[in-house]
């Protein structure tokens, strides 16, 4: 039998771990997200709102366009930003 993996709720940096708080995104082509002592400026992912493309800046700093992505549909990559120059989705909710 394979072992458990086991993690802390208070674990917030593990990816098993849920997001313990959200923020709404305002899409910008210069401004990252709020660095806080809590975030460090990095979403865990994106729950997207409205249907359509999405323009963000991953953790390392590349431009990633995810395309036609559907409505109620969480993105798993972390960001620092979603740009607005290409995102045509809405409702976009970071969590973190």
């Amino acid at each position: 039998m394979a072992d458990e993996i086991q993690v802390a709720w208070s674990d917030q940096s593990s990816v098993l771990a849920p997001a313990y708080d959200s923020f709404a995104v305002t899409p910008s082509d210069s401004v990252d997200f709020v660095n806080s002592a809590t975030t460090n400026g990095i979403a865990r992912s994106l729950y997207i709102g409205t249907a359509g493309n999405v323009v963000l800046k991953t953790e390392r700093g590349n431009i990633s366009t995810f395309l036609n992505v559907t409505t109620s549909f969480v993105i798993p990559q972390k960001c620092r930003r979603v740009n607005s120059t290409g995102t045509t989705a809405a409702g976009i909710v970071a969590l973190y």
